[in-house]
């Protein structure tokens, strides 16, 4: 696309036209020419199969033109410190706004990061302590926990501190040459090790447990001057003791900053134990004296949400009225939300995609702003049916405030709620990328598109459920908010674990039934490698074997048809493209002039195997890999693929274009060879079309016919009516929840008048008939 090419038509638009979003021609991934009028002013959900292009539509090129024009009206100085968007493929984008994104992507954050300072709440509450805290103790900044007039001198405001375990750091019955320190950094023939054998304080070969006490406390925490000849003359340097070094190496760096290897490591050499000063508020005891309600701000902080409000509702002191209003308000906005459970202390880190997009949501609730286009991005993830209700109340309230907002969703109760509906497909990959369908929810329900089909064919709740075969015990789970279950998970059946958010379900499941059941196969949320490197085959490791076949028929080396080694371009080092930083400007991509695309040398794409290139094997889907290779190693993998709804996937296709609902079947693809195995799925139908569920439904059901048993985290109503076994969670969340509501059937489900579950279960079995 050219630069003029997205600029505003220059005939004057009339008033009919400024009522839409125009956009021509829009060709992004798959994306076929597409062009669309979307109603300003309204909420518009787009929908159709994974990978039919609706995120290509929605956020490749209408947020990011969006975000990229606005970026275009400040100075160069300010936009070289801004994200940068490069021109999405498309002729022209009409009538936009400045635009809101509010995706799945975690929050984050170091370990300083909370619910309370990303929502704002933190800092009203300090405003509020400073206004009317008892005794008066000071500004708002001696209620920081990131301030040095605030923070615990002990823990400087982390709430924890952490002690190096010499258990796991040291094998007392080795000596420093055979290994004594188990750290890798630390391992013979490092620096850090020479730095102790070179020292002259230690017999290198005398086991640990043999050391004095002055040559145990000289390992630990000594102190002193070396000097080391080299042929250069000589080096001098500092001795330290491995506690005193380990401690100023990692201890003293945030741990969600370092390096997924270097937090690993370091998780295993280390305990953590509650700040014993400050008791884990991470306040010091000047802020802690000052009190509202005979609370400290710790305390408060330390509450769930709708516990807060309770609180705070009870503060009548004119001083903080005001600020008292605004945190009602937010707070309020995350109970209605669904996040009442969550305490303003909870770290952002541990937060799960949907619940930070719902925090990101409730931030923007309260903005005045007017004509602003928001874009979510399924909002319904992670969301029991009760949740989905009070989100449709927001977006329509962000709605009404005068805004347009965008939604890309498969929940059909957020779908009926649109004013207007764009259905992308007809299928995914290269056979989607077209608007299949545009109106409203009334004429979808009888279009002829998978959406439109899905709708109309709601599968029955099961009536005859299996017989279990045994039970695999969970006892005694009291951690987080579990107030001490014993249960029962039957094998050879489906199970599903249903609940509120926040009511225990995961923590029963991911991390007591794990742990007390090692042996299970966990599908869960996270994510698979992003690297750009990253593609389907590498990850499922169908590329070894594939390099191996070309290598034999060619007669030469399996390296050679790598593009991470030899076989690389060496234009673009086997990236297929090449990116060129342009300053304040957007950055370039652009196709390799070199290779065309394809990552390797000419040389390599010479070598062919049964006709076709490594490259061109490479461009394969799964579903015609599958008819290319008849090589038994690869069959089980490719079957797998098609298994799990991913067959339009190229198998070169890079990992960091796959959506989130892609990511999670293409681990569980690399995970179904296992037979008679205990599987393990936290919300498998995240990111899935309605077609795509009954799909899973399928997968998970020749599973359990073969000896598997399937246990699974699920608020899917279409998943629960398919269960053979449910477990319900609740009454709500946090502290509320962590209870055993009900354990039964679907049919004996409908029945447990106290279930939340139950309810909504209800009436979509009356709904459908």
């Amino acid at each position: 696309m050219s630069p003029k090419s997205v600029a505003s038509h220059s005939t004057p638009a009339t008033s009919s036209r400024r009522d839409f979003i125009e956009v021509t021609g829009a060709r992004e991934n798959n994306l076929q020419n597409v062009t669309l009028r979307i109603p300003r002013g309204k909420l518009t959900v787009f929908t159709g199969v994974s990978g039919s292009g609706k995120s290509s539509l929605v956020f490749d090129t209408i947020a990011a033109e969006a975000q990229r024009q606005l970026n275009e009206t400040y100075t160069a100085f300010v936009r070289n410190r801004l994200p940068k968007y490069g021109q999405p493929d498309v002729d022209s984008i009409d009538n936009l706004s400045a635009a809101t994104i509010i995706d799945q992507k975690r929050l984050g954050g170091s370990s300083r990061s909370t619910v309370g300072t990303i929502t704002d709440i933190a800092p009203l509450l300090r405003l509020l302590f400073s206004r009317v805290g008892k005794p008066a103790v000071g500004n708002s900044h001696v209620f920081s926990f990131n301030d040095p007039q605030g923070m615990c001198p002990e823990c400087s405001g982390i709430g924890k501190t952490t002690q190096l375990d010499l258990d796991n750091f040291l094998d007392r019955s080795k000596s420093l040459n055979e290994g004594a320190i188990l750290h890798p950094d630390f391992a013979v023939g490092k620096w850090y090790w020479k730095s102790y054998t070179l020292s002259g304080h230690f017999d290198n070969d005398k086991p640990l447990s043999r050391y004095t006490k002055d040559e145990w406390q000289m390992l630990l925490h000594g102190e002193s001057r070396l000097t080391f000849e080299s042929e250069g003359g000589p080096i001098y340097a500092r001795y330290e003791g491995i506690v005193d070094r380990f401690t100023r190496l990692y201890m003293k760096k945030d741990l969600q900053a370092m390096t997924e290897r270097n937090r690993e490591l370091f998780l295993r050499v280390v305990n953590f134990a509650t700040c014993p000063s400050c008791q884990g508020s991470r306040l010091n005891a000047l802020a802690r004296s000052c009190k509202i309600g005979g609370h400290d701000i710790g305390q408060l902080s330390a509450m769930e949400a709708t516990e807060l409000v309770k609180v705070l509702s009870a503060v009548d002191d004119p001083a903080g009225a005001p600020v008292v209003a605004s945190l009602l308000e937010r707070l309020g906005n995350l109970v209605t939300i669904g996040l009442g459970y969550l305490s303003m202390d909870r770290e952002s880190g541990t937060l799960s995609g949907g619940e930070s997009q719902r925090i990101k949501t409730v931030r923007h609730l309260g903005s005045s702003l007017t004509e602003m286009l928001y874009v979510f991005d399924e909002p319904s993830i992670g969301l029991h049916p009760r949740d989905v209700q009070r989100l449709n109340t927001l977006l329509l309230k962000l709605r009404d405030k005068g805004n347009t907002v965008l939604v890309v969703e498969h929940d059909p109760d957020v779908i009926a709620i649109a004013d207007h509906i764009v259905d992308l497909g007809p299928r995914a990959g290269q056979h989607g990328g077209q608007v299949v369908y545009e109106g409203p929810y009334s004429r979808l329900q009888d279009a002829d598109t998978l959406t439109g089909r899905f709708l109309r064919q709601e599968l029955p709740l099961k009536v005859e459920s299996r017989k279990r075969t045994g039970a695999l015990t969970v006892k005694d789970a009291r951690l987080h908010n579990l107030k001490g279950l014993t249960v029962d998970i039957p094998t050879g059946v489906l199970t599903v674990v249903t609940g509120v958010a926040g009511s225990g379900k995961s923590t029963l499941i991911n991390e007591v039934f794990v742990a007390q059941h090692p042996g299970a196969v966990v599908i869960d949320q996270s994510a698979v490698s992003t690297s750009i490197r990253s593609n389907t085959a590498t990850y499922t490791g169908m590329l070894d074997t594939i390099r191996q076949l070309f290598a034999k028929a060619n007669g030469v080396s399996a390296s050679l048809f790598s593009f991470n080694s030899e076989g690389a371009c060496p234009g673009c080092q086997g990236l297929g493209v090449v990116y060129v930083d342009l300053a304040f400007m957007d950055g370039l991509k652009s196709i390799c002039d070199v290779c065309a695309g394809k990552r390797f040398t000419e040389e390599v794409l010479g070598h062919e195997l049964r006709g076709k290139n490594i490259g061109q094997v490479l461009d394969l889907t799964a579903a015609d890999a599958l008819a290319f290779f008849k090589e038994k190693k690869l069959q089980p993998t490719l079957q797998a693929l098609v298994d799990v709804g991913l067959s339009y996937l190229r198998l070169g296709q890079p990992l960091s274009t796959l959506s989130g609902g892609e990511c999670q079947r293409i681990k569980l693809a690399t995970e179904l060879h296992k037979q008679g195995a205990v599987y393990v799925m936290d919300e498998p139908t995240t990111g899935l079309h309605m077609s795509d569920v009954r799909h899973l439904l399928e997968l998970i059901e020749r599973l359990v016919v073969r000896g598997s048993t399937v246990v699974v985290i699920e608020h899917n109503l279409e998943v629960i009516k398919r269960a053979d076994w449910i477990l319900d969670l609740g009454l709500e969340g946090g502290h509320q929840g962590g209870d055993l509501l009900f354990e039964g059937t679907p049919r004996e489900l409908l029945k447990c008048q106290h279930s939340i579950t139950a309810k909504y279960l209800r009436q979509h079995v009356r709904a459908s008939g």
